[in-house]
């Protein structure tokens, strides 16, 4: 008999769990102990945005913004919306590019907000403008 697994980052102490599909809700970090996967965006640094995209096996959204814009201020409370949504399906992830620019001109982010969809390492897909929640839900569940 086959588990299905998938490997997701825990967010506290970045160790990488192996977690059986459909109880990512329940599950808790081998070393930590604490949560590995919530409903709550995550909010990640340069420090941490690379292992939690390249590592982690649940697509992950990121909301590239910046704390001086209008349209991402009024996006974020929405995003947070659609992270409860795609639980567990998806990690939802936000990464400030006023504060990460070395991150921002690697994605080539010219527009904020601007959601990446990554699965396995990869961007999948990518969207600019703000958006409220369902549209956010409808437009990641669309690609995986």
């Amino acid at each position: 008999m086959t588990t299905d697994n998938r490997l997701i980052v825990c967010p506290h102490c970045r160790a990488i769990n192996r977690v059986q599909t459909g109880r990512e809700a329940e599950a808790t970090c081998g070393k930590c102990r604490d949560k590995v996967f919530d409903d709550q965006p995550l909010e990640l640094v340069g420090s941490t945005f690379d292992r939690h995209i390249a590592k982690s096996q649940v697509p992950t959204l990121v909301d590239f913004y910046s704390p001086t814009c209008g349209p991402c201020l009024m996006m974020g409370p929405q995003f947070a919306d659609a992270a409860k949504t795609l639980f567990p399906k998806f990690r939802l992830a936000k990464m400030d590019t006023s504060a990460e620019q070395s991150i921002a001109a690697r994605y080539g982010i010219q527009a904020v907000p601007t959601l990446i969809l990554f699965k396995n390492g990869q961007e999948i897909a990518r969207q600019s403008g703000a958006m409220n929640a369902r549209d956010i839900a409808a437009w990641a569940k669309q690609y995986v």
